[in-house]
């Protein structure tokens, strides 16, 4: 058993390192970061409305059948989520210029509505490990490549969200390192509760998704359809298909 408390923790920790992916903007000069980010932003769109409708929705299907609490629990996280940026947008958006010193420079509520639901995702994919290492050691090492393959798109158009969202690029990145590490949490109960985790698993996937989509359609598509130029809007076309297009690939891995 402590094989498996070994390889679990020293799995999630590897794949939370992937949301440093960021890193590799340090040394990318400003001006061609922001051309960048509506690119990882249009790429994000598509990865998550690509991991809740190609991923995350057939795998809790797959392990309890078609069900209508699968259905309202996806509602629910859609409108757990609606909920949620209500609340930020009153924390955060009311925000006078003189609180901030006379400029506009504060966090919009997308970004850290992307925080929630990636501490989510997370989460879940850090009982996915776990689970994954119950079964056998390699069993659970098939599994964190997967789960690593999987994360690289996400973390890097994440990445994107925070920046465009009003981050630093340092905070950015140390933020979402400490969102990644949700999934020590996730791995944690796995090993402790075991099975008794199975049912709500397919709960949290569910709801995660309905997340997803809430994120993608009604927080990130609409800041996409403030670009009107047709050459740039057809570039973003293009980084949302890719996002999908990515997860449809990593089926491959599955």
């Amino acid at each position: 058993m402590q094989n498996v408390y070994f390889y679990t923790i020293a799995s999630v920790l590897i794949v939370s390192l992937i949301s440093l992916v960021g890193a590799v903007t340090i040394s990318i000069s400003a001006d061609f970061l922001q051309k960048a980010v509506r690119f990882l932003v249009s790429f994000a769109a598509g990865a998550l409305l690509g991991d809740a409708f190609i991923h995350l929705l057939p795998e809790a299907i797959e392990e309890n059948g078609f069900e209508l609490s699968l259905s309202l629990a996806v509602l629910f996280g859609i409108v757990l989520f609606f909920v949620l940026e209500k609340f930020v947008r009153w924390r955060h958006c009311h925000i006078s210029d003189a609180d901030t010193g006379g400029t506009h420079h504060h966090t919009h509520p997308f970004a850290l509505m992307s925080l929630v639901g990636d501490s989510l995702h997370n989460f879940i994919d850090g009982i996915v490990i776990g689970a994954s290492y119950l079964v056998s050691i390699p069993v659970g090492i098939a599994t964190t490549i997967a789960v690593a393959l999987h994360e690289i798109p996400q973390e890097l158009g994440d990445f994107g969200v925070l920046v465009h969202g009003g981050f630093s690029r340092g905070k950015a990145l140390l933020i979402n390192f400490i969102t990644a590490l949700t999934a020590l949490l996730g791995a944690v109960a796995a090993l402790l509760i075991g099975g008794a985790l199975e049912t709500a698993v397919s709960f949290f996937v569910a709801l995660t998704a309905g997340g997803f989509i809430y994120i993608a359609s009604a927080d990130l598509i609409p800041e996409l359809h403030k670009e009107t130029r047709l050459s740039r809007s057809i570039f973003e076309l293009v980084a949302l298909l890719l996002g999908i297009g990515m997860m449809v690939l990593l089926l491959q891995l599955e």
